[in-house]
């Protein structure tokens, strides 16, 4: 069942965020959390690092990514990663033992990984205007699947949509991204989408108000058990009164 919480702003919204990830990351036994990168986040986790930096009690969380763009013909970290090392596991001191890193070279064992490990506690996720979830964009997943790379090829545009993720550096758009599939997805215990903003609106209110639709991929995840959305009032500003 859904849990919507509705904030007076984005900083609002950031703060409810980190309360909900610190209630999992104060528990004593590990804890596998998957984050998500993206603009959206950005608040949360300047809140979040002084928290988090240096102390031992967080020794115990397990952090992973859910997809990545690999920059092509480089063995360097790929575009989330960059992005989540910038602005969290580097001004956090995360040591490196605790990021379980999805990539071009592990993905298809990814799934496996993840479920030896006890599973996903929480996922954290944002909500792509065309309402898409961590890679899962219209036409390029279907519901049922697992972790998987996702060919540029996939869509008309999909390769100006890359080419914008690597910086518009041509030699580093790759031929295809990985991602953690909606079946993967669902499979977390419990799922967080932080939702900001007016551009919003119109997706939020599709997602949330139905139908479920391949085309609107973020539909789905409001079948899950154990989901909570928190939007502030401009992205929940379409929302029909109930």
């Amino acid at each position: 069942m859904m849990k919507l919480i509705i904030t007076k702003d984005y900083q609002e919204m950031s703060e409810l965020a980190v309360q909900l990830l610190m209630s999992y990351m104060m528990k004593e036994y590990p804890t596998n959390l998957a984050i998500t990168a993206g603009t959206t986040p950005e608040r949360l986790y300047e809140i979040l690092v002084p928290y988090v930096k240096d102390h031992g009690q967080f020794a115990n969380i397990n952090y992973f990514n859910f997809d990545e763009v690999p920059y092509k013909g480089t063995d360097s970290y790929g575009v989330t990663m960059s992005n989540l090392n910038r602005m969290f596991f580097h001004p956090a001191n995360i040591p490196a033992k605790q990021i379980h890193v999805l990539d071009e070279k592990n993905y298809k064992e990814h799934d496996e990984y993840i479920e030896k490990m006890g599973g996903l506690d929480l996922i954290m996720l944002g909500l792509g205007k065309d309402g898409h979830f961590c890679g899962n964009l219209p036409g390029t997943t279907k519901f049922g699947d697992l972790t998987s790379a996702v060919p540029i090829s996939v869509r008309p545009d999909m390769y100006d949509i890359i080419l914008d993720e690597v910086g518009y550096q041509v030699d580093k758009v790759p031929d295809f991204y990985v991602t953690m599939g909606p079946k993967s997805v669902m499979r977390a215990k419990n799922i967080l989408m932080i939702v900001s903003g007016t551009h919003k609106a119109e997706i939020l209110k599709q997602v949330i108000e139905g139908p479920v639709d391949e085309h609107v991929p973020s539909s789905l995840l409001m079948l899950h058990p154990f989901i909570t959305v928190i939007a502030d009032k401009d992205a929940a500003s379409l929302l029909t009164a109930k």
